[in-house]
């Protein structure tokens, strides 16, 4: 009854796709810059064979690494986490979601306000998280206003400070937004609650953040695997992305040093699962925050659990760990970036090759999985595991 575990880095990119300035993203690098900012040590990652996908300054590659190793070329437009989940999970999009560099339509918003029973909104612009709270709280502490704002990826956000708006309230709100407003052309992504606390310059909850995602296809990994009778675990926020479809049990977690401890308890759980996890640390605190040794940080503090989590890896049992998008915390820009993501497949001996070169697609991914649990797929990708 054997496991399978995919476990995604928040933001580990490996150097930018040969469509990245599209983008805005060319020389986009974000473990290659961060390892050279930062010269952080990853010795269990190195072993692996990390090192080995591209040169990087304080990771050396590995002769015989214990883990195939690889990148993968995203072919869905867009760079946001729903995108490249929805990818890695067999969803290609033909139309990427729609992104407003402007803010949203005066319509958009209007119908918004008056949904919600409020006589507008502040801000409306592209804006960092963090960034805008600080500007824009004080005046929603007077007013009331919800904070509306985007970034450059497909996403409707939403801040309210608790003692203003209830949490649950802003939840609704949101749910409301992702129903009623973020519909047909401007269907993003996500609607994201975004709720803070405190005085100026005021703090996020980020525990309390809750995301609306679109729907996502059927035909994906984690629905079809559900539909095939094996059993599906979210840890993190991956139940958010898939719009709590398809998932047999799920745990979202706080931070990474919870979905590393919630993902170690589960290893000792589960049989013939298919566990989903995301560890959301690297991107959401550090990669958005442009704080490279942060990012170093919680890339070490994966890198410390990887022995523990490797022991508990049976031998009929599958890990992969990779990437959703790259976020690229030595750049100026606080955005996600367009770039590879890294792809190590352990033990090497299920994998086709212990190089995997460039894979065409995040869907290959989806391809192995399906691969593994032995179930039908049309994911028009390629397996990178060895046929039984």
């Amino acid at each position: 009854m054997p496991n399978c575990y995919l476990i995604i880095i928040d933001g580990l990119g490996v150097g930018a796709q040969e469509d990245a300035d599209l983008y805005g993203d060319e020389g986009m690098n974000t473990l290659g810059h961060v390892s050279e900012e930062t010269g952080v040590k990853l010795p269990n990652l190195a072993k692996m064979g990390i090192g080995n996908i591209i040169p990087l300054v304080s990771v050396p590659g590995e002769e015989s690494p214990n883990a195939a190793f690889g990148k993968m070329r995203e072919v869905s437009g867009g760079k946001d986490s729903t995108t490249g989940h929805w990818e890695i999970a067999g969803i290609k999009l033909d139309k990427p979601f729609p992104t407003y560099p402007n803010g949203f339509p005066n319509k958009l918003i209007s119908d918004f306000c008056k949904g919600i029973g409020v006589e507008g909104v502040l801000c409306n612009l592209p804006y960092s998280g963090t960034d805008v709270i600080r500007d824009y709280g004080d005046e929603h502490l007077k007013t009331g206003k919800p904070i509306v704002y985007t970034s450059a990826d497909s996403v409707f956000q939403v801040a309210t400070h608790e003692e203003v708006t209830p949490v649950s309230m802003l939840y609704e709100w949101c749910e409301f937004a992702r129903k009623e407003i973020c519909v047909d052309e401007h269907e993003v992504g996500r609607v994201i609650a975004r709720p803070f606390t405190g005085t100026h310059p005021f703090e996020r909850l980020s525990d309390q953040r809750h995301d609306f995602s679109a729907i996502p296809p059927s035909n994906n990994i984690v629905q079809n695997l559900y539909d095939s009778g094996i059993q599906t675990y979210s840890i993190g926020k991956v139940i958010d992305l898939f719009a709590e479809k398809g998932f047999s049990k799920f745990e979202r977690t706080k931070n990474n040093e919870e979905g590393i401890q919630t993902l170690l308890r589960v290893m000792d759980e589960v049989q013939n699962t298919f566990v989903f996890v995301n560890l959301i640390d690297t991107d959401q605190l550090f990669g958005h925050r442009l704080d490279p040794h942060g990012f170093a940080g919680s890339l070490k503090e994966f890198d410390e659990a990887l022995p523990t989590i490797l022991s508990k890896v049976k031998d009929d049992d599958l890990l992969i760990i990779t990437g959703d998008h790259g976020n690229d915390p030595c750049s100026t820009s606080t955005d996600h970036s367009r770039e590879f993501v890294p792809l190590l497949v352990y033990p090497k001996e299920k994998a086709i090759a212990e190089d995997l070169g460039i894979r065409d697609s995040f869907a290959d991914i989806a391809a192995s999985t399906a691969d593994f649990f032995e179930i039908e797929e049309d994911f028009k990708s390629s397996s990178f595991l060895r046929k039984n």
